[in-house]
């Protein structure tokens, strides 16, 4: 089975073809650096850096770029209120960006743009539009004139009659809009290139006077700058297909006379109490508060793997439980990914270092049927539920093994079978971005002592007869980072071992 994606642009599962064989080229919209990242931020790029890995595990060559926003309203005003230069609070919160998705285990892109940096294409960009007739320059503001373009509305589905006026930024206009961006717009559809300089506000020079970039034109011009007029995948949030990637096939087809991407790919959001996570509904949740600062905080991995629970393109909810369930798989997971180095020496192996995606012998007849499972549900849209499973498979049958290692010292079976099995679960897991580190599993393993974990199971065992799960969830954790292994048996029995 051949890799499918889900193409919003035909709005049908199509067969993934590259322009140029065994070479993708990715572009992914990034953020605007004027706040930390929250899990709604967490969901798109774990979900892009896992399609970037499946391919690079596929064997294609990868060209990655991921793009900044860094001259937007949000961050002017932030700058106002901190009573600091826009380029300050930028490079402050890009750095966070940096820092809050090293903690998930999302790979650097192999470049990132940035608006200031990409002035000059974005000038010359609306020049050549201008020139084309697609745009118009009135009192400093240029603008796009959106019914020049037949093709306005196919990545979206809407038509011009339906929509609303002033979709020239990310917050819907509404009826004195025109107030605001100039009486001299020609038409309500049409939206911002270039906005003139308004007082104490930045400002670049450029042929029509002092002013700044529209949202939608920086991701075209980023786009052409790296890549030329046309690339593979184009991928971003659902909330973005309107107007954003909207406008951006409007501005850079009508320049190129080139298709932007031949697949455009949407992650789906993330809902609380069964509304979108937003900062306008005060309902979201910033990576670095969840992983720090939440009641029973799930590790960075358990996080993951959470968004990974859930093929890409769907909704998730974000709940205590599912926050829980997670942990509890994350563990599951993190147990099988260890047991090389818990159990490879007692099964006589020679090295247990951890195996690259080259060493496995993926026609290996210990191998082969995982591995199989995994990409035939990888290859379906990128079903990384489905490919959990095999995950979870495979991580149950090493846990018994070395339950049954721990207690009798000894296990029937072949190790060069459990060895590739190991070797499988770690190589799959790499794919969608899961880790666990070797010296956690022997690091203070003896700064508690036996009566200490006693303490702490008599803890945990009075938490679960209340129902306070947390709690025990929690001590639990705290039992496992130290290197304490339960084993829970019927009658609210729980052994351990180091």
């Amino acid at each position: 089975m051949a890799l499918s994606l889900y193409n919003t642009l035909t709005r049908r599962k199509e067969p993934f073809t590259p322009l140029e064989p065994g070479t993708v080229k990715l572009y992914c919209c990034g953020v605007t650096v004027y706040d930390y990242c929250h899990l709604g931020h967490a969901r798109s790029y774990i979900a892009w850096d896992t399609a970037r890995r499946y391919l690079l595990w596929q064997g294609y060559q990868v060209q990655y770029v991921q793009n900044f926003t860094d001259i937007d309203d949000k961050i002017l005003n932030r700058a106002r209120q901190e009573q600091c230069s826009m380029e300050t609070i930028s490079q402050r919160y890009t750095q966070a960006y940096f820092e809050d998705m090293a903690r998930l285990n999302i790979l650097e892109a192999d470049a990132y743009t940035y608006a200031t940096q990409t002035l000059d294409g974005i000038k010359r960009l609306i020049a050549e539009l201008e020139q084309k007739g697609f745009a118009y320059a009135t009192g400093g503001d240029v603008y796009y004139a959106v019914r020049k373009f037949d093709g306005y509305g196919k990545l979206s589905g809407r038509k011009l009659d339906d929509m609303q006026a002033g979709a020239s930024g990310r917050v819907p206009a509404s009826a004195t809009q025109s107030t605001l961006d100039g009486p001299q717009k020609q038409d309500p559809f049409d939206f911002a290139l270039w906005k003139a300089a308004k007082p104490e506000e930045p400002a670049w020079e450029s042929p029509w006077g002092p002013g700044r970039p529209g949202w939608h034109i920086e991701c075209s011009a980023m786009v052409q700058e790296q890549f030329g007029p046309t690339i593979d995948i184009h991928m971003g949030g659902a909330d973005l297909v309107f107007p954003h990637h909207e406008n951006e096939i409007a501005q850079s087809e009508a320049a190129s006379g080139h298709p932007l991407a031949h697949y455009w790919l949407h992650n789906g959001m993330v809902n609380v109490g069964g509304e979108k996570m937003s900062k306008s509904l005060g309902n979201f949740t910033t990576i670095r508060a969840l992983l720090d600062d939440a009641p029973g905080a799930p590790s960075p991995m358990a996080l993951r793997l959470f968004v990974l629970q859930a093929q890409y393109r769907k909704p998730i909810d974000f709940t205590d439980g599912a926050i829980s369930s997670a942990k509890n798989g994350w563990a599951t997971l993190q147990e099988g990914l260890r047991f090389g180095f818990e159990h490879g020496e007692q099964l006589g192996w020679s090295e247990a270092a951890l195996p690259e995606a080259s060493t496995l012998d993926r026609h290996s007849p210990a191998v082969q049927p995982a591995v199989q499972q995994f990409e035939a549900a990888m290859d379906d849209d990128l079903n990384t539920s489905g490919a959990l499973a095999v995950l979870f498979e495979l991580a149950k049958e090493l846990r018994r093994v070395g339950n049954v290692i721990t207690h009798q010292g000894r296990v029937d079976g072949d190790a060069a079978d459990f060895h590739q099995q190991w070797q499988t679960l770690v190589v799959l897991a790499q794919v969608l971005g899961l880790e666990a580190e070797p010296e956690a599993v022997s690091t203070d393993v003896d700064t508690l002592s036996d009566g200490a974990i006693e303490d702490l199971l008599a803890q945990r065992q009075a938490a679960r007869q209340a129902k306070d799960f947390a709690e025990g969830d929690r001590l639990r954790d705290l039992l496992q980072s130290q290197g304490i292994t339960l084993i829970d048996k019927p009658g609210g029995v729980t052994d351990w071992h180091r």
